[in-house]
């Protein structure tokens, strides 16, 4: 068992999707780090100096000022601000994937060929087919031009 176990686990497939997988942790925290850092704060300064991160409405109880201070109380939180931030990380995360596949599809479809050079003609007397340098046509026998 251990031996098929080591024969799945050196598949090249499976080392593949390893490092995709630590990649894309990777990826995910820079996303992260870029939202709440670099574009929520702008955004938040255009729409009055809001912090995403603390909107939030109390379900019940008092009204706090911050999300720590709600949380430090106990109280039973919605955190929307939060959630705002989760789908903006999501949305970069998808569209940095579909540019990824869409290049790979790109790199992976083949290139159009021109169309091969015709080694046929037609006879202009019984319309079948013939080679493209006959002098005379096999089937009807007509004198052809040269071509």
């Amino acid at each position: 068992m251990l031996k098929e176990f080591k024969e799945f686990a050196m598949r090249g497939n499976v080392l593949d999707m390893a490092v995709g997988i630590i990649i894309g942790a990777a990826f995910g925290g820079i996303v992260t780090s870029f939202v709440n850092d670099i574009l929520m704060p702008p955004i938040g300064l255009l729409l009055g100096r809001v912090d995403f991160t603390n909107l939030f409405i109390t379900l019940k109880g008092a009204d706090y000022a911050t999300l720590a201070q709600a949380k430090a109380a106990g109280a039973t939180t919605l955190n929307y601000g939060i959630f705002v931030n989760t789908v903006i990380n999501f949305l970069i995360v998808a569209f940095a994937v579909f540019l990824l596949i869409r290049q790979v599809n790109r790199l992976k479809r083949e290139p159009a060929h021109a169309p091969a050079a015709p080694t046929t003609k037609e006879c202009p007397h019984c319309f079948t087919s013939i080679p493209l340098k006959a002098l005379r046509c096999p089937n009807c026998t007509s004198e052809l031009k040269a071509a």
